[in-house]
């Protein structure tokens, strides 16, 4: 299995390079990697207690990003560096702020794991959730470095609970402790006899409160609101966009709708004008007496749908028609009832709102049409949703100190 897993990566390598012309995400990801080892050398100070924080994308960060800055809060002279996978998460957050450096991650091999381990000299570890790379954690766990997963959920479908999972179980050996989202995630370790596993939860329900905390106010949104009941719809994708256009066009006066496509490129916002059949406004427009009249306000930009849920009382979620949901916590802190699409399983905290009624999935215009009507003409069970979904969140609030407390019992004192 080793044999095949290192030909696997130089096949991969080998791909990206035969791609690279063509596919920007493999240019993306070959480009910034040139330099990568003069720059790591040049920039981490000998002697400096590096925490290392490994994140596959963008959802892994956020995920990872209570943690990196808790760290920080309670050790602000150490040397936090990030790494990425994927060029999706290192592109929109190379600048971030909470690390000294963010960089790239090597492919996986044997000299390419010595070689940065040797080079970094990591006093701790956090990969997030689903971060296995052997050669990586096998070098960390010669040079008895700590290593963390952070917020990992397991399933019975992966390897290493397979009858051919033996190799892949290896991996698992080299983990100081697992910081598991839920109880079946420990059952599962159990099972494989590890039983250096906390339930600790999900960092995104930290990650979210915090968020809503500080979110920001829009005056122009206040104008449009007015006093009606309002519709946010978050990361939405074309077929999410068709059945919502149609509930839109046959809705009365009395609900509005702000609409926050996943992508917002000229063609998805022309798309929406031309489909929206009442008066729409865009983000980006001056604030003039159209956020009044109009009844949708359509969300041109990036950066601001986690402070603009909380001035809905539904919220539509996107992504369910396609490979998955996309973050419906950011909804649900704010006391929104969530509604989303029929792939959503694999979510936990979609299966567990949907028990206690905070959450609906919908399959089609009609359904997502009577779940609506029902919410929006029913005060007192619209409240009650509310305040179930902003529940839940508040309930599963503190992994993050709680992963930060019990690994940092495990690290050396001699370099802390």
């Amino acid at each position: 299995m080793r044999i095949i897993y290192k030909i696997g990566i130089r096949v991969y390598f080998f791909l990206l390079l035969l791609a690279s012309p063509f596919n920007v995400k493999a240019r993306r990801w070959l480009k910034g990697r040139r330099g990568m080892w003069k720059k790591i050398k040049k920039t981490i100070p000998a002697g400096a207690r590096v925490f290392w924080f490994h994140c596959s994308s963008l959802g892994e960060f956020e995920q990872g990003r209570p943690v990196i800055e808790e760290i920080r809060q309670r050790m602000p002279d150490c040397f936090i560096l990030l790494t990425f996978f994927s060029p999706s998460g290192y592109e929109l957050r190379k600048n971030y702020p909470g690390a000294d450096l963010v960089s790239y991650l090597p492919l996986d091999t044997r000299f390419n794991a010595w070689r940065f381990i040797n080079l970094v000299k990591p006093a701790a570890v956090y990969f997030i959730k689903y971060e296995f790379w052997y050669y990586f954690l096998r070098t960390l766990y010669k040079k008895k470095i700590p290593v963390y997963l952070v917020s990992a959920k397991f399933r019975e479908d992966q390897a290493f609970f397979k009858w051919y999972g033996s190799w892949y179980r290896k991996f698992l050996n080299y983990f100081t402790l697992f910081f598991v989202q839920d109880e079946n995630s420990a059952k599962l370790l159990a099972s494989l006899g590890m039983n250096n596993t906390i339930v600790s939860g999900d960092t995104r329900f930290d990650r979210v409160h915090a968020i809503s905390e500080r979110s920001y106010d829009y005056p122009k949104i206040e104008k449009f609101r007015q006093d009606k009941k309002i519709v946010v719809a978050g990361s939405t994708w074309d077929k999410d966009e068709d059945i919502l256009v149609e509930f839109i066009n046959r809705s009365g006066d009395d609900v509005r709708f702000i609409l926050a496509p996943h992508e917002i490129s000229s063609r998805k916002i022309y798309r929406l004008v031309e489909l929206i059949e009442a008066p729409v406004v865009r983000f980006t427009e001056e604030e003039k007496a159209g956020f009044a009249r109009a009844k949708v306000l359509l969300i041109d930009t990036i950066g601001h749908l986690s402070s603009i849920y909380k001035y809905g009382d539904v919220a539509y979620i996107g992504g369910g028609f396609g490979k998955g949901i996309h973050n419906i916590l950011e909804a649900a802190t704010y006391g929104l009832p969530v509604i989303f699409g029929p792939n959503y399983h694999k979510f936990l905290e979609a299966n567990e709102m949907l028990t206690l009624e905070a959450a609906f999935h919908i399959d089609n215009y009609q359904s997502l049409s009577d779940r609506l009507d029902y919410l929006l003409s029913d005060s007192s069970y619209l409240t009650l949703c509310s305040s179930k979904a902003k529940d839940y969140v508040n309930s599963r609030i503190g992994a993050t100190t709680q992963i930060v407390n019990e690994s940092l019992k495990t690290i050396p004192h001699s370099v802390l």
